[in-house]
């Protein structure tokens, strides 16, 4: 049989056995790669058994398969083989800080399928006092070792990464500067989002998406121009994730900020691609289930939509109107009074609304409010005839309100 169909087949014993006995290191290291996907299986403990004993004196490519299969194994598994290189024994009862020590130890190992194996298990301990060990690696020769180390940085997400983690998003290997711009995201101080700016127009894609996407995570104004550049980015990825993020800014601001910031951005979005805008927004305000991010989404929608997307926006406006969140109902309401125009397009969607005695009186009355801001004749016609139907005395203080504005009862 193949190695292809020993694994189909769970056949771990004979993919063990090949391990130990082929004569060929090809078929040996394919063989390793295998064992790790069993993590499962009833025989893992044979497999385990003969991955550690491979990691140990076999050629390097057999070797490095192993220890990568035995980190895919999980479960103590290349706790195991770091443990007999050390000479203790991890898992079970052993202390946190011995098995951290352990692979501390490791950390400096000449096979770097080892180093990083390390490098991953230090990040599941989350042992802060691990850090500066860590950080030595980012200057290891292997790219593979330092963006380990860096992302094992950022699981721990100690603020003493950051300098260290900063020197690596000059890195030449895109894959590393990915692994710290990330890290830097999560360890989240100013310092580290700080670091990030520049990183809007860095050369790979998925540096720039994961730096816009950090952006979001500021107390302050200061990355806007930033997020607004990237929304021309030439990656539709990076665009999403830079509307995204000027939504999340936009929640996490001081609130004495946040009108100040919501007016810079209104500002910097009005010479941006219109729907490369509207539409993450209007699916924001119709999936997120962040009270912050759809009450800020339904406030730009208003301020930020040309008529290419107004269709789309007045529906999803709309929609918010029967939205639990009161606040949330007029922002959506004050939003498609900025949308109100000469087309009566928003007073044709709400006409309906305020018509329906079986609407909810709340969502009706929003509606009316907008409509004393941007309707027309009709509006008025309406509203004053809903004064004498209604038996709902809210929205009859609604309309009469509505109507005054509109130029008072026929």
């Amino acid at each position: 049989m193949s190695l292809y169909e020993l694994e189909r087949d769970g056949e771990i014993q004979e993919l063990v056995r090949v391990l130990r006995e082929s004569d060929n290191e090809r078929v040996r290291t394919r063989a390793a790669e295998l064992l790790g996907n069993f993590e499962g299986h009833d025989d893992r403990r044979d497999a385990v058994n003969a991955l550690v004993q491979a990691a140990q004196g076999d050629s390097s490519s057999v070797t490095a398969a192993a220890i990568d299969s035995l980190d895919e194994l999980g479960e103590g598994a290349i706790e195991r083989l770091i443990g007999e290189m050390a000479g203790v024994e991890l898992g079970g009862d052993a202390a946190d800080w011995v098995t951290a020590k352990a692979f501390v130890q490791a950390l400096s190992a000449d096979v770097p399928e080892l180093r990083m194996a390390a490098a991953n298990g230090l990040g599941r301990l989350g042992q802060a006092d691990t850090v500066p060990q860590l950080a030595e690696r980012f200057d290891d020769a292997d790219p593979r070792v330092r963006a380990r180390a860096a992302r094992s940085a950022g699981k721990i997400g100690d603020s003493r990464a950051t300098g260290p983690l900063e020197s690596l998003l000059t890195d030449p290997k895109g894959a590393v500067r990915r692994e710290a711009a990330e890290a830097l995201g999560n360890v989240g101080n100013r310092q580290a989002l700080q670091a990030l700016l520049p990183m809007y127009e860095d050369d790979d894609e998925r540096v720039r998406r994961i730096a816009v996407g950090a952006f979001g995570n500021f107390g302050n104004g200061r990355p806007v121009g930033y997020l607004v550049e990237a929304l021309s980015d030439e990656s539709a990825a990076v665009r999403r994730t830079a509307v995204y993020s000027l939504v999340e800014l936009l929640s996490n601001v001081p609130t004495e900020r946040s009108h100040d910031i919501r007016d810079t951005v209104v500002e910097k979005l009005a010479n941006t691609d219109d729907r490369g805008v509207v539409v993450p927004l209007v699916e924001i305000l119709e999936e997120s289930t962040q009270a912050a991010q759809r009450r800020n989404t339904a406030w730009l929608l208003g301020r930020a939509t040309s008529d290419r997307e107004r269709d789309r926006v007045i529906d999803g406006l709309v929609e918010a109107l029967a939205d639990d969140d009161r606040m949330l109902r007029q922002f959506a309401a004050t939003s498609l009074a900025e949308l109100g125009g000469p087309d009566n397009m928003v007073e044709r969607r709400l006409l309906p609304v305020v018509q329906d005695a079986t609407v909810d009186p709340q969502v009706r009355g929003q509606a009316i409010f907008t409509l004393g801001k941007v309707g027309g004749e009709r509006s008025r016609k309406a509203l004053d005839k809903l004064i004498d139907d209604t038996e709902e005395d809210v929205i009859r203080k609604k309309a009469f309100s509505a109507v005054s504005k509109l130029g008072g009862r026929g």
